[in-house]
């Protein structure tokens, strides 16, 4: 399956159906369009089944909450969806997306209480999200957009509205020749990737930020499992751009990104090294064992 997403072939659930790709439409006074009403998932099915896919559907629940309304539908029935979708995709290895949203209803203006809510669950084939960067490792630019404060926006819901800044900051970046761009936080902290959060390693030992004002991936929880399981000192903490120059190898995680190396931030450049690789093979055998 190739081309515009709006023009392909395919099954799309939505609002508890299974509709034509083609047909899996909204009005353009959707509340979600004008205001941002909306929350969603990624998520990656290998061999068939969807990595840690009660996660994402409690998260998704919990990140409608945050920006205050309720899914229509229990995390057992969205968990069911997905598996239907993914049996009309006919994919074993596939992209789901869910997407929760504020649709077009009594309201049009900031206030949409009276609005229903509406679901929709898709699925497609999409590879590497960096490209060739697992070999070599991704070149990032710096962003000149900050992760807001949990004050200001709610900033552990995944929802559409925080990934305005990060769509302007992969445009930039990708205008520079790179694949992506890190993101400091408010306070001048190193926060993340515009859609991956990020490692770095110095002698042996691994730092990572502490999410305190971004999503805590659900990629991420995995990999730090994964390295306290192999006896790795992992240190979640509050980074300064400086200390950048003092690490030796660095990698992303999220659910699209998987486990990327990243061999260069700026001015700054990472290698390779093993326990990159070792990390990111871990994921490939656990994500399909």
């Amino acid at each position: 399956m190739a081309g515009a997403y709006n023009d392909r072939d395919g099954k799309i659930w939505m609002n508890g159906q299974m509709v034509e790709w083609r047909e899996a439409n909204v009005h353009i006074l959707t509340h979600a369009m004008h205001y941002a009403s909306s929350v969603f998932e990624g998520e990656r099915a290998y061999n068939g089944k969807i990595f840690k896919s009660r996660a994402h559907s409690e998260r998704l629940v919990r990140s409608a909450q945050m920006i205050d309304f309720e899914i229509p539908y229990t995390v057992d029935e969205i968990e069911a969806a997905k598996v239907e979708v993914l049996a009309a995709s006919g994919l074993q290895d596939a992209y789901v997306r869910a997407i929760a949203w504020r649709g077009a209803g009594e309201d049009m203006g900031v206030a949409s209480a009276r609005n229903p809510v509406q679901l929709a669950i898709a699925a497609w084939e999409w590879g590497a999200y960096y490209g060739d960067a697992k070999m070599k490792g991704a070149k990032l630019d710096i962003s000149k957009w900050k992760r807001p404060s949990p004050e200001t926006i709610p900033s552990h819901a995944k929802a559409a509205g925080l990934y305005m800044i990060c769509t302007m900051s992969k445009h930039a970046a990708e205008a520079k020749g790179c694949s992506d761009a890190m993101m400091f936080d408010y306070r001048g902290y190193v926060a993340e990737a515009t859609g991956a959060n990020i490692f770095f390693v110095k002698d042996g030992e691994v730092h990572t930020p502490d999410p305190d004002c971004f999503l805590n991936g659900i990629t991420r929880q995995t990999v730090i499992g994964m390295l306290k399981d192999r006896q790795i000192k992992v240190h979640e903490r509050h980074i300064m751009p400086e200390e950048l120059e003092g690490f030796e190898q660095c990698w992303l995680t999220g659910t699209a990104a998987e486990v990327t190396p990243v061999g260069q931030i700026g001015d700054y450049n990472f290698e390779v090294g093993s326990i990159t690789r070792d990390i990111a093979q871990g994921y490939e055998t656990l994500v399909r064992t």
